[in-house]
């Protein structure tokens, strides 16, 4: 069998990464050019800006607190957007957006609060100047720039190629992989075959700073899935989520829904209502679902499918097909849009879910995964939630082959536990509601 087109050996690999491209790519892409670039377009270009043309910005305005504003907003923008975009499958050229709209939007809402004096057309064309900058960098780099990692043959390393969008250097040698220091190193830490040579040398290049990877973890990372072979321990060590965002989360919930149920209670009950007009039947499907730490709770949601006696139901029939025949007119709309899951706002407030975690499944079809795949309850570690990361990458479960690849996302979300992968997990469920994408 031949080696895949993104596999090279070291000779061919000193020519393509010695290449202009890889050059550009390194300048592009370092923190520093990114950093000092944002900053002298976000603060100093409106202000150059504003002395050539002379544009009368705002009356009686702090000149100082503008620019402290924008400096603010271009760093934690900016943080965002490397934090964001460090998760695996997301498009910098698409999540960089959001980063800079969350951090200027939360700098303009300080000034209101505090009642400061300041320029909203130089705030606002520093937002402008800065997202246009990172969208045409971004989108420079993704033509210029391919992660390359150097690979210790051998173990799970195999596995690593099936990725496509990944160049891969096999190393024959450590004096191969002396020679190319840039590369970050990839290797199977429990792999048999391991030379004590390769072994001394990995450390050595971890001391001295180089990136070096255990194959698995990097797998994960790309694809973000964590393969059910074990049960997997989080980044601190143990099994339990990271208990100090925990908790936070457990307030930031609370109090956000609380603000969404007083908003949209209009917009519930005009679903009510159109909903008991088409068909006949409660507006609210109620169901238990498996909870936290594996207790039951009863989920709410607006009904989308046809009343179903009892005795026509199966196990099978709790997972939704597309086009599924049940589902109403309104049904369809609302599922789509996920508008269907919005009363769940309110077991939000009785602390039996959150905004973003692993979806909660029937008491049946929890028990029938138990029974089939191995350290199913695991998931259960966290509190379900609204959206999650295995509904932004996977959409809804159709068949009992899906649910190990949905086990995998579940898994990777509690072992990544973390306010960044909420941030990008609520960027990418507006685009859901926005597309439609994964929708049944």
């Amino acid at each position: 069998m031949n080696a895949p087109v993104n596999v090279v050996d070291f000779d061919v690999a000193q020519h393509v990464t010695s290449s202009w491209r890889h050059r550009l790519a390194a300048i592009l892409g370092s923190v520093r050019f990114q950093l000092l670039a944002a900053l002298i377009i976000g603060i100093g270009t409106p202000l150059w800006i504003r002395q050539q043309f002379e544009y009368v910005s705002d009356d009686n305005f702090s000149y100082e607190t503008t620019l402290i504003g924008c400096a603010v907003a271009v760093l934690f923008g900016y943080l965002i957007y490397r934090k964001v975009t460090s998760l695996p499958g997301t498009s910098a050229l698409l999540n960089q957006l959001p980063g800079f709209v969350v951090s200027y939007l939360a700098v303009l809402s300080l000034f209101v609060a505090l009642r400061l004096d300041f320029s909203r057309k130089q705030l606002v064309l520093s937002f402008l100047l800065v997202t246009a900058f990172f969208f045409v960098l971004t989108y420079v780099l993704s033509r210029v720039r391919r992660p390359v990692y150097g690979l210790v043959s051998g173990g799970r390393t195999s596995v690593l190629t099936r990725i496509g969008y990944v160049d891969w250097v096999r190393f024959s040698t450590p004096a191969e992989a002396e020679r190319a220091p840039h590369i970050p190193l990839v290797a199977d830490f429990h792999y048999a075959g391991l030379t004590a040579e390769w072994e001394r040398y990995l450390a050595e290049a971890a001391i001295s700073g180089r990136r070096v990877f255990n194959a698995k973890q990097l797998k994960e990372s790309i694809e973000g899935q964590v393969a059910i072979d074990h049960l997997s321990e989080n980044s601190f060590g143990h099994l339990a989520p990271d208990s100090i965002y925990a908790p936070a989360k457990f307030y930031v919930d609370f109090a956000l829904a609380f603000v969404a149920a007083v908003l949209l209670s209009p917009l519930l009950l005009l679903v009510a209502l159109l909903i008991r007009i088409e068909s006949r039947g409660p507006a609210l499907f109620r169901q238990p679902r498996m909870g936290h730490r594996g207790k039951p709770f009863t989920v709410y949601k607006f009904r989308s499918m046809r009343v179903q006696a009892e005795a026509e139901r199966d196990v099978t029939q709790d997972m939704t097909q597309s086009d599924d025949a049940r589902i109403t007119r309104i049904g369809k709309i609302i599922r789509k849009t996920r508008i269907d899951e919005l009363p769940q706002i309110f077991n939000i407030l009785r602390g039996e879910m959150s905004w973003i975690g692993p979806r909660p499944e029937t008491i049946a079809l929890s028990s029938w995964y138990e029974r089939q795949l191995p350290f199913y309850r695991y998931r259960h570690i966290v509190r379900p939630g609204i959206t999650g990361w295995a509904q932004i990458k996977q959409g809804h479960v159709t068949s009992v082959d899906d649910v190990r690849e949905k086990l995998e996302y579940d898994f990777y979300y509690v072992r990544n536990f973390s306010v960044w992968l909420d941030v990008l997990i609520v960027m990418q469920t507006i685009r859901v509601m926005i597309t439609g994408h994964g929708a049944k």
